[in-house]
């Protein structure tokens, strides 16, 4: 394979930046360079429950320091997305912070009247009357997105349901499957390289998980990096039909590359 001039970088978090709370070995020296080289960066999450802020909060917290206007949020995709085909919208809008504000800031209104679209994220606590109301809207019209596929989200205590759980839910009452707006849509991906003015063939994809963030940039066009340091163990990487660019143990291998 001809090896490519990378001039921009989008990276997954989780499993990539952070784990639990702690940064990964080669992680704030990985962002350290970008910054100092001025290299164009985002960083990529399917949570669609915190802000930027929020996030680059909790980055800072963990050692790592990442602008917030560095971070790109499957809520923030979702928001851009919707602006784009719906200039000034409505929408009935289940999720936290970081969803409902993605869509205030892209000019929509959240209503339960009537809206363009239902939107659906995850929350730490989904309400059955909120998902009700869904169901309603989405039988009388309304258009139905939601920010990611992922049906389990981590915490403490075990797995919990996420917006792919709700999101199947909601299409059994309905007979309405949502567009996913998050990875592996490359469309994140997309709305990422117009964020940072990038093009695809010296853009790279740094991720841990297969299904998610590496089909996601090889159907992108980006050159893919799986890090060892997530979710995916090396025999795995055979068990897909398609294969990284490249496979390293962990974002510290990359730091060289920047």
């Amino acid at each position: 394979m001809t090896e490519r001039t990378i001039e921009c970088w989008l990276t997954d978090m989780d499993g990539v930046l952070v784990h639990e709370g702690q940064a990964i070995d080669g992680a704030a020296e990985f962002v350290d360079a970008l910054r100092a080289k001025d290299r164009p960066f985002l960083v990529l999450t399917n949570n669609s429950i915190f802000t930027a802020r929020d996030l680059a909060a909790r980055l800072a917290h963990s050692g790592v320091d990442v602008p917030e206007e560095s971070i790109w949020t499957s809520a923030l995709a979702t928001a851009t997305f919707l602006a784009e085909q719906v200039p000034g919208g409505s929408a009935y809008v289940i999720g936290e912070a970081g969803l409902t504000t993605a869509m205030h800031e892209a000019g929509y209104t959240l209503t339960e009247s009537e809206p363009d679209y239902v939107v659906l994220g995850e929350t730490r606590t989904y309400s059955f009357e909120a998902i009700t109301k869904a169901v309603r809207l989405i039988k009388d019209g309304a258009r139905f997105i939601a920010t990611n596929p992922d049906t389990t989200g981590p915490s403490a205590e075990g797995p919990l349901p996420a917006t792919g759980s709700v999101a199947a839910m909601i299409t059994a009452a309905t007979g309405r499957s949502p567009y996913y707006v998050g990875k592996p849509n490359p469309m994140m991906f997309r709305s990422a390289l117009n964020r940072i003015v990038a093009h695809s063939e010296t853009t790279a994809m740094i991720g841990d998980r297969m299904d998610t963030d590496i089909v996601a940039g090889i159907e992108a066009g980006l050159e893919t990096f799986l890090v060892l340091s997530g979710s995916t163990t090396p025999d795995e990487v055979d068990h897909h039909p398609f294969r990284p660019s490249h496979v390293v143990d962990s974002i510290a291998d990359l730091v060289d590359r920047v």
